[in-house]
């Protein structure tokens, strides 16, 4: 651990890389995360190539950043922000966001994300919770912010496009920028100190606080290089919006931490437009969602034709990947794509990795990233052995590298018995992979067995009629829960009961003859997360009530 570490933490003065047993002593000092991902590298080195929808195009280097993101301190420093104050940002993938990011780091600040399809009273929520200073938005989002009471000070972008609308007391925020001085000298922090106040998803409650502290760059370094493989001589996309976790921590921060450029596309995702913007720029290194990944093959191989071979390596993250998307992008792109596991609390800690050699097991997270010790925990806390399914779980004493301690000024407890547990099921293999069964309440118990929706779901979209699934327990007094599958169709593909039947039949011929859905209902869309993440909670739920009405 300590050679794994040591690369990156001895460019730090006053940071003790690991004592004997590999834990990490003392912490990072004089750090500063816009030092970290802009200063630190060549001013002339390209860090942002970004368009749009509608054509505008830019390039910026490490240099422009620089000097934005010191503008943008000034600004803050105006208003009387400062080292530890909370800047939220609303903004689409823009320029302005990565120096409204960095110039609050360079000024000792704390970043929150909001992302932009928020309504009103998720952003009152997360602006509650972390009682921001200032929130920088564009014309598009300001309204919203009109529903929420006692909102804090706004900064409004210039859009591409042209200026909009401001209320009166707004700060124009290109107006700002133009008059405030291209110098400012970083605010040094610690590694204990935080830099980004992040948001749980809230599919199961009221978002909670995620402090991210400084600390966390020696996991945001070692995912990029060690799992996602990002090469000097690669040209990076990472399609995950920033106003999450993958996106901010992987599209915006880890690329720019090993003084790499990064992709941004404002744009709404479609296959055509990411095609396109692959063969434009000449991506070699994609990472995203299996959403996406999903509608790419939902288009079809033809359109694929044009970037196949194009693709070095694919990162899929946010939900477990089908090995059905495996094998489209190994015979349509010829585009390794592997699976990776993370949450919003940890970063990424279990990958199929890239850059490491290790076997790579289709339906498998892979093995935990070096920094990291995982185990699989029974209901009662012991760890358990190989294809017993438990909890995942971060052993505490031997994860140098976790820097997640507990959420956001709240009593909510994250961590106990020397481990945080993830919420997730899983099963260890002899190997020492970790393979996915479910989120706790996601898992079926059907006649006394225990089903995982993702093994249903990935025999149901390998059918070459389902574009989406999703899959879970319906009561049943029988059974404790009868396995019920909501189907999405793809284009040319109409729904029966003769096409239902083939699908119960495909997966107990691919599956078992107890985990089949016994019911099939064909959908429309998929209740998910704005981040994608199919939200299965919702389907359970209305299964429940309909239950308990009699129906």
């Amino acid at each position: 651990m300590a050679e794994t570490l040591a690369p990156y933490a001895e460019a730090h003065a006053g940071f003790k890389i690991a004592d004997e047993e590999g834990k990490l002593a003392g912490s990072l000092a004089a750090l500063n995360a816009c030092v970290e991902c802009c200063d630190r590298w060549p001013a002339e080195r390209v860090a942002l190539r970004w368009e749009d929808q509608h054509g505008h195009k830019a390039t910026l280097t490490f240099g422009d950043l620089r000097e934005r993101s010191a503008r943008f301190a000034n600004v803050l420093k105006a208003h009387g922000v400062g080292p530890g104050d909370v800047v939220a940002c609303m903004l689409p993938r823009t320029p302005d966001l990565i120096a409204v990011a960095l110039g609050a780091w360079r000024a000792g600040a704390v970043y929150q994300p909001l992302f932009t399809a928020f309504g009103p009273k998720a952003i009152e929520q997360r602006l509650n919770t972390s009682n921001a200073k200032l929130v920088v938005t564009d014309p598009a989002n300001r309204p919203k912010l009109d529903e929420i009471p006692n909102a804090p000070r706004v900064a409004v972008t210039t859009p591409a496009g042209g200026a909009g609308d401001k209320r009166p007391g707004d700060l124009d925020f290109a107006a700002e920028m133009a008059a405030a001085s291209p110098e400012f000298a970083p605010a040094m922090r610690t590694g204990d100190d935080l830099f980004l106040l992040m948001s749980t998803s809230g599919t199961t409650g009221l978002p909670k606080g995620v402090p991210v502290p400084l600390k966390a760059l020696i996991s945001f370094r070692t995912y990029m290089t060690d799992a996602v493989d990002l090469r000097e001589s690669d040209v990076f996309w990472n399609i995950a919006d920033p106003g999450w976790a993958y996106g901010l921590y992987y599209a915006v921060i880890g690329p720019l931490l090993i003084g790499h450029a990064t992709t941004f596309y404002d744009g709404p995702f479609t296959a055509e437009s990411t095609y396109r913007v692959i063969q434009s720029h000449g991506i070699t290194n994609l990472a995203g969602a299996p959403t996406a990944f999903r509608l790419l093959i939902a288009a079809g191989p033809q359109p694929a034709e044009g970037v196949k071979g194009r693709l070095r390596a694919v990162s899929s993250a946010g939900e477990p990947l089908n090995p059905e998307v495996i094998r489209w992008f190994a015979e349509h792109l010829s585009a390794p794509i592997h699976d990776h596991y993370g949450q919003t609390e940890l970063g990424m800690v279990v990958n199929n990795h890239h850059g490491l050699a290790h076997a790579v097991r289709v339906g498998s997270a892979g093995l935990a990233m070096p920094g990291y010790r995982v185990a699989v925990l029974s209901d009662d806390g012991r760890e358990l052995g190989p294809n017993e399914p438990g909890t995942l779980a971060i052993d505490i004493a031997q994860s140098p590298a976790l820097w997640f301690g507990g959420y956001y000024r709240t009593d909510t407890p994250a961590i106990a018995g020397g481990y945080y547990r993830t919420g997730d099921t899983v099963e260890l293999e002899k190997t020492g992979h970790i393979s996915f069964v479910g989120r706790n309440d996601d898992v079926i118990t059907s006649s006394g067995y225990r089903i995982g929706p993702f093994d249903v779901e990935s025999a149901l979209i390998e059918h070459r009629a389902v574009m989406e699934t999703a899959v879970i327990g319906k009561p049943d007094a029988e059974r404790t829960e009868i396995v019920k599958a909501y189907v999405v169709l793809k284009t040319g593909f109409a729904a029966s009961d003769e096409l239902a039947e083939e699908l119960r039949l495909h997966v107990r011929h691919r599956l078992s003859a107890h985990a089949y859905p016994r019911e099939i209902a064909f959908v429309e869309a998929l209740p998910k997360t704005p981040s994608g993440k199919i939200q299965r909670f919702l389907l359970r739920n209305a299964e429940k009530a309909a239950a308990q009405e009699g129906r």
